[in-house]
């Protein structure tokens, strides 16, 4: 079987994760972020765009309110919040019906953001930034996304034991503060402190890190190492993106972090129905 089956414990009803993609929509409200920084910065915009996400098909929204690119300034506390709180809120109001996972690795913006109405904490830094961020999860009883991120790792050392040693240590963070082994989603993190190399070599050999027992998660969305392969720019990497989900997917990933859902949600579509079969109904 190349999808293990996961069922996520969240408030609202568990994640299923197993043979069926998930795909996990992009909402950053932030003015500099690498792709759309600018794009969705007001409330209503960003309102706007959730809902296009979703329909489109996204099952999960991935509100952020700091971009990490390259060179991007670091924001306070209050920042973060004064960007993605107004935007959770709307949602709330609306009634919005999508699970929304809160990008951030501040466990104060996190605590906030699960009080408002988000369901997963999204942590680029793995819980190693800011430990107190698993506290939160394990007080709410919110999935926590552990994502790798090392720029101090020695680099003549394999990218995948590198992978693997890293999210152990974020796995027992996890652990350590009670949040549910179920609860743990790892994120092996494309284009954080990883070369044009590393992440092909990454992306070739995913299944590697199924030894370490937790669902994965692929965000290789529009990224440098699709921009520097083909020479295009990052709205013009879509089908680069979408050949990344694909290739994750038959590799046994379970979530896809993008932001052109319509496009990669087909592929992963046609992707499931051609190893294991289309539905019944053919739809």
């Amino acid at each position: 079987m190349i999808h293990e089956a996961f069922a996520v414990p969240m408030d609202g009803g568990p994640l299923t994760l197993g043979r069926q993609p998930v795909v996990m929509g992009i909402l950053n409200v932030t003015p500099d972020s690498f792709s759309d920084g600018g794009d969705f910065s007001g409330v209503e915009a960003a309102v706007e765009q959730a809902r296009t996400l979703a329909a489109e098909g996204a099952d999960i929204i991935d509100l952020g309110g700091e971009s990490t690119r390259p060179g991007s300034d670091e924001i306070g506390v209050q920042d973060e919040l004064d960007r993605v709180m107004p935007v959770l809120d709307a949602l709330a109001d609306m009634r919005f019906g999508r699970v929304i996972s809160i990008d951030t690795y501040k466990a104060l913006v996190a605590d906030q953001a699960i009080q408002a109405g988000a369901k997963i904490i999204n942590d680029v830094h793995g819980l190693q930034r800011d430990p107190e961020i698993a506290d939160v999860a394990a007080h709410h009883g919110a999935p926590v996304i552990a994502m790798h991120w090392d720029p101090e790792r020695d680099t003549s050392l394999d990218i995948i034991d590198e992978i693997r040693r890293w999210l152990t240590k974020s796995i027992q963070i996890a652990l350590d503060a009670g949040v549910a082994r179920e609860q743990i989603i790892l994120d092996p993190g494309f284009g954080f402190a990883k070369s044009f190399e590393e992440n092909y070599a990454l992306l070739n050999r995913i299944d590697d890190l199924h030894a370490l027992g937790f669902p994965i998660l692929v965000g290789t969305s529009r990224k440098r190492m699709i921009g520097n392969l083909l020479d295009v720019a990052p709205k013009d990497r879509v089908f680069g993106t979408v050949a990344t989900s694909v290739l994750g997917y038959v590799k046994g990933a379970h979530i896809f972090r993008v932001h052109d859902v319509r496009q990669n949600r087909d592929a992963l579509r046609v992707s499931s129905a051609t190893l294991y079969g289309p539905p019944a109904t053919g739809g």
